[in-house]
């Protein structure tokens, strides 16, 4: 079964949305203008991109993911700033503002009760806090001053 088809006229122009192409060139409007206006009537033309609402929602958020990336930075250091300029008065918390704490091995005593049996105790020295009874406050480093939330990651608990 063969299929028959038309013959089709030859094209000898070609048809782009970018270039105008009149149906016949004896009724076209530009054939009559100048040769200038007919220079700037051939500049293709430049169409919209159609977004779909999936492309939107992306390019929203990758603009809100680099807004957020750089902004919570910058306003960690503004408050780090803002709280240097600030004087800091408040009392440490754990030793009361005196910078000292009470040793948690002889209890503030400075010494050490031993019962050896039958009746025999050895009282000695605390090996912890050298018989003083007390330690340097490890929150504020014997300051006396709670240190500010940013500040604490400067020290080390010694326990």
């Amino acid at each position: 079964m063969a299929v028959a088809m038309a013959p089709s006229a030859p094209s000898s122009t070609l048809r782009s949305s970018f270039l105008p192409s009149p149906a016949h060139p004896k009724l076209s409007l530009s054939a009559k203008l100048p040769s200038i206006r007919r220079q700037l009537a051939s500049y293709p033309r430049i169409r919209a991109v159609e977004l779909d609402q999936n492309t939107i929602v992306a390019i929203s958020v990758g603009v809100v993911s680099v807004a957020v990336g750089i902004g919570i930075p910058v306003f960690y250091e503004t408050q780090i700033d803002n709280a240097a300029k600030r004087d800091n008065s408040q009392p440490c918390f754990p030793c009361n503002g005196s910078g000292a704490q009470q040793c948690r091995f002889c209890t503030g005593s400075g010494k050490i009760t031993v019962v050896l049996g039958e009746g025999e105790t050895d009282v000695s020295q605390c090996i912890n806090c050298d018989g003083a009874g007390t330690l340097t406050c490890t929150t504020c480093q014997g300051t006396g001053i709670q240190p500010r939330y940013l500040d604490r990651r400067e020290f080390k608990d010694d326990d």
